[in-house]
């Protein structure tokens, strides 16, 4: 009686890692990069520039390193209370005085990360 099986390659494994890492960045990275470069909020351009799409190791990173407002914007802000951290008050030009604390406002989410992730994404 004939024996039969099946012999894969070693290197299949790194063929196979290094196809779904290209796949990952050109099709699913670059979409939900696209998306969420048509949904953030554009006070200014500098969060909108510096979003950048990564694979490493099977897993895509999409966000932004440079901006450190960004999760503020996609999950809103909340500090009540600024106080004087190295002086003993705060001054801005145009006050009437210096004061110990600052009553700040929150500012609301403007999400763009969260509904590029989750789009309906069809061949």
């Amino acid at each position: 009686m004939a024996r039969s099986g099946v012999r894969i390659d070693p290197a299949a494994r790194e063929h196979v890692d290094a196809a779904i890492n290209d796949w990952m960045q050109d099709v699913i990275g670059d979409a939900i990069l696209t998306d969420a470069k048509g949904l953030v909020h554009k006070k200014s351009s500098r969060l909108h520039d510096s979003l950048r799409a990564e694979v490493h190791d099977k897993v895509l990173r999409v966000g932004s390193l440079d901006c450190n407002y960004a999760a503020s914007v996609e999950l809103g802000s909340s500090q009540p209370v600024i106080k004087a951290k190295y002086k003993q008050a705060l001054f801005w030009e145009g006050a009437d005085h210096p004061v110990r604390a600052v009553y700040n406002h929150t500012t609301k989410p403007y999400p763009y990360l969260r509904p590029a992730l989750f789009q309906r994404r069809t061949p």
